[in-house]
């Protein structure tokens, strides 16, 4: 397929096209950086194989002991750590917490908006980058369950010739990170510190066949199963994956048996639609002149990889059922907790992270696209869950090592309570701290 015969297979209805530009005009005239204010079916295939509380109305679900206004107060006051004066880590922190089902806590301080001031709303949305790949996993280990492919079947056999060495790569692989496929993102289209990606590129529409192509430019990052590397790619493989053998786009899947069932009604996948829905707080990059709203973007570039939306109470909602059995049988959720360590990074499942904690060992996802960073941890039994969804601002090494003792009693606090003792070095906070 030609250059030509691409751009003619993604040009939008002239509409959308008129209304991207009108965007990207306002963008260059309004939020320019002196703008912002501060202020079932078939058989594998053989061998393919400021704070802000919980309302009145809520706050029944709290817990009302000394010990448990301890834990919160402590929860609040760490949350608060995130953000600060000159903005701090972030312009805003939101975080909530879930226990057999019960929303006990939920806060957000710093503000939504810089321009105006406005307070972050602890039921906002937000972009959940990186936890997009949970929803993600599981859509695809449910079709595992269904025995419409199996984790050893061969990438070659589902998406055949689609990446260099698919032939020795498999299904756990891209889920595991582990397939040394390339990472589109280390393209320059996509660096967020680039003038283009700030003016133009943002709002750019890809489909997952071009960032496989983008991906294809650079050479694999090692041998299948030799090492372990995140890479943005293997999420869009398996997003092609789920669409091949369910005749839908992976954000109709992810709808159908994830958001729908569970009534996350403040999650959404977008496809290619640059705005964020509903309440919710602005995110913003540091430039030499100041901030820039970086809020709309076409989330297309994330896709399977970081493009989801939700809110904190729905994040609890989604872990706390996929621990406790109700999205995946339990020989798929045992799958999708067989841990892979391949030098220095974190211990992982199959599209979760393993974090250990002083009261037990919790599982969830992190990650984030450019603004906006979030966390999603769940403990293993399933009765006690953690989300909290930063808009990042100064993401420098000094500023996020600033915030780390922040990071740690706020997790802390909310998984095992304010008496517990720090948790292990590096499980979440360090240099792969999911914040950053």
């Amino acid at each position: 397929m030609t250059a030509t015969d691409r751009t003619a297979r993604h040009r939008r209805p002239a509409l959308l096209a008129v209304l991207v530009t009108a965007v990207a005009a306002v963008l260059l005239a309004l939020l320019a950086p002196a703008a912002v204010a501060a202020p079932a079916g078939r058989s594998p295939a053989s061998g393919c194989h400021g704070a802000v509380h919980l309302t009145a109305a809520d706050r029944g679900d709290r817990t009302d002991s000394a010990a448990g206004r301890a834990d919160w107060a402590a929860a609040d006051a760490a949350l608060a750590g995130l953000t600060g004066p000159g903005h701090g880590y972030g312009t805003s922190a939101l975080a909530a917490v879930r226990e057999d089902g019960r929303l006990l806590w939920r806060d957000a301080t710093g503000v939504a908006d810089l321009a105006t001031g406005l307070p972050a709303d602890p039921e906002g949305r937000f972009r959940i980058g990186g936890a997009t790949e949970a929803f993600v996993a599981t859509t695809l280990l449910q079709l595992v369950g269904e025995r419409r492919l199996d984790l050893d079947d061969r990438l070659e056999c589902l998406l055949p010739g689609v990446v260099p060495n698919s032939t020795r790569i498999t299904v756990r692989q891209l889920l595991d990170h582990t397939s040394g496929v390339a990472d589109y993102r280390k393209d320059p289209a996509f660096d967020p510190s680039g003038q283009d990606w700030l003016t133009i590129r943002r709002f750019e529409p890809y489909s997952l066949q071009d960032l496989v192509d983008i991906a294809d430019r650079y050479p694999p990052a090692f041998p299948p199963g030799q090492d372990q590397r995140d890479s943005a790619t293997d999420d869009v493989l398996t997003g092609m994956v789920i669409e091949k053998l369910t005749g839908r786009s992976w954000q109709d899947e992810v709808t159908r048996r994830i958001i729908r069932p569970l009534h996350l009604t403040g999650t959404s996948m977008p496809g290619d639609s640059p705005f964020v829905p509903g309440s919710h707080a602005h995110g913003y990059l540091r430039t030499d002149a100041g901030p820039v709203d970086v809020t709309l973007l076409d989330p297309s570039e994330a896709g399977p990889s970081g493009g989801g939306i939700s809110t904190t109470a729905d994040l609890t909602t989604f872990i706390g059922a996929l621990l406790d059995g109700r999205l995946l049988h339990p020989a798929q959720l045992a799958e999708m907790q067989r841990t892979t360590r391949l030098g220095d990074g974190p211990d992982r499942g199959l599209g979760l992270l393993r974090v250990d904690t002083p009261c037990g060992t919790s599982w969830g996802a992190a990650g984030g696209v450019p603004g906006y960073r979030t966390l999603v941890l769940g403990s293993a039994d399933g009765r006690r869950q953690f989300a909290t969804a930063v808009t990042a601002y100064d993401v420098t090494d000094a500023a996020a090592h600033a915030t780390d003792a922040a990071w740690d009693r706020l997790t802390t606090a909310a998984l095992c309570g304010a008496g517990a003792p720090a948790i292990t070095p590096g499980s979440p906070s360090g240099p792969g701290h999911p914040l950053r």
